[in-house]
């Protein structure tokens, strides 16, 4: 891509945000996380994007090191309802981590009967927005620009 036709960025850096970008535990799937992943750096954010399968104890650790603004659960396989329900309660039951925001989106299900339980039982465990399948990239850059506060003094993601 020539200079000219790179996105600008739709906030400055003084006020980009931190991404900890993640799947669940068993999750494989890469691309969906490199695709956001280049979306919010574009946008100009910070994304430390932890791959596939990653496990609670990981995200949890990762979270406490690096205290993001944001914490992102990306799933593909369908099993992101299951997945995202034990992440969130591991980052909402550390003392460190609990009070850090976090979404969870793509596909949450293997079915679309029961969305709506879903969604109900991620926002119970912690989850500040829950993403359907299929929901523009823009919602997290909305969900960004609303977060409170900045990243100043914050470990670099």
């Amino acid at each position: 891509m020539t200079p000219s036709a790179r996105p600008h960025p739709l906030r400055s850096p003084e006020t980009s945000r931190r991404v900890l970008l993640t799947t669940g535990s068993s999750d494989a799937h890469t691309w969906n996380l490199v695709h956001l992943q280049l979306f919010l750096e574009e946008h100009g954010h910070s994304v430390l994007n932890l791959g596939p399968c990653v496990p609670d104890q990981l995200l949890v650790d990762t979270a406490r090191m690096t205290t993001p603004d944001l914490v992102v659960v990306s799933s593909v396989n369908g099993h992101g309802h299951q997945d995202g329900l034990r992440a969130a309660r591991a980052l909402r039951s550390d003392r460190e981590t609990r009070a850090i925001p976090m979404v969870i989106g793509g596909l949450l299900g293997i079915s679309p009967q029961g969305a709506e339980e879903r969604t109900a039982e991620l926002l119970e465990a912690g989850y500040d927005a829950v993403y359907a399948d299929g929901t523009a990239p823009t919602a997290l850059l909305h969900h960004l620009s609303e977060l409170r506060g900045s990243c100043t003094g914050r470990a670099a993601a």
